[in-house]
């Protein structure tokens, strides 16, 4: 059993070497701070950190004894918005916050979990969607901190 207890602040070019095994997560088991998982290999996996911690893509866990792991985000199903009208997709951004949806936000798209009555939406809206199987990185919130 392994429990890693330490996120680490690492440099964008840093290397670590006592790497296990990297840990594919959706993107609500990334917000949780306190999880048990089970390997394939039957190997059991805890994460106990400080409450409120939010994993991103790529952080690195510390167990005591110096073994890491390293979080990816898992590709799940989720809906593709795009639209060559920038007023339309800064219109859609606030009608998904207004309902406290998690949206990822970019440039050129947004990205949200599937749901009927969104879809409803985004269709009365007049942006395209398209349902993918994706790594979904919603946006943690401006008062998020490791």
């Amino acid at each position: 059993m392994l429990i890693f207890t330490q996120y680490l602040s690492l440099p964008a070019n840093a290397s670590v070497d006592k790497i296990l095994f990297t840990l594919p997560l959706w993107s609500f088991e990334r917000l949780k701070s306190r999880y048990r998982f089970e390997l394939d290999d039957g190997q059991v996996v805890f994460i106990q950190l400080k409450r409120g911690t939010i994993l991103q893509d790529g952080d690195i866990l510390q167990t005591e004894t110096g073994e890491c792991l390293k979080i990816i985000a898992k590709p799940e199903p989720v809906l593709t918005i795009t639209t060559s009208d920038r007023h339309l997709l800064l219109r859609t951004v606030y009608h998904l916050g207004n309902r406290h949806v998690p949206v990822e936000i970019t440039p050129d798209y947004l990205r949200i979990a599937p749901d009927p009555v969104l879809q409803q939406m985004l269709e009365h809206l007049g942006v395209d969607f398209i349902a993918e199987i994706q790594p979904f990185y919603p946006e943690i919130g401006a008062y998020h901190q490791h």
